[in-house]
């Protein structure tokens, strides 16, 4: 009666339906010296299961922050700091152009503005060519009417 339990469990092991105290009725069973023949090829994973369930973790785990965690954590404080002083000192003293900045914008404004005006005229010179492109195209739509129109003449007096 207690093999065909045992049996039943592993069918059940085997589907993965088994309750913890089940598990543990195997352990117990395979943990014998004497094992069914049939069921020897179990024997060896569930001793293996008794084993490792005794084992501990004995290592220490070290509960204190690293020091390179508490370094990163001033220096991110510290970059903030210095971040928002920025701020504070642009926004409350605002920079005065000095005379030779002014100078040096306007001298830059005017080679920009010199630079602009002969883009322009290049520019007029291009809407001259368009001008003369548009012309020529409408002379050959003109001239593919011309030609329309002289075949259709031949073809009215038969000069084919």
């Amino acid at each position: 009666m207690v093999l065909d339990n045992i049996e039943k469990l592993l069918e059940k092991y085997d589907n993965g339906e088994t309750t913890l105290q089940e598990e543990q009725q195997l352990k117990n069973y395979f943990a014998q010296e004497t094992v069914e023949p049939h069921l020897e090829v179990y024997k060896p994973m569930f001793q293996y299961f008794l084993k490792t369930q005794e084992e501990q973790f004995t290592k220490d785990i070290p509960l204190k922050p690293s020091k390179t965690y508490t370094l990163y954590k001033w220096i991110s404080v510290a970059a903030v700091a210095v971040l928002m002083f920025g701020i504070y000192t642009q926004v409350n003293n605002p920079v005065q152009p000095t005379n030779e900045q002014l100078l040096a914008y306007n001298q830059t404004m005017d080679a920009l503005n010199l630079v602009s005006s002969q883009f322009k005229k290049g520019n007029e010179n291009m809407n001259a060519l368009g001008l003369m492109s548009s012309s020529f195209n409408k002379g050959v739509e003109d001239i593919a009417y011309i030609n329309q129109f002289s075949n259709t003449t031949n073809k009215i007096f038969k000069n084919e």
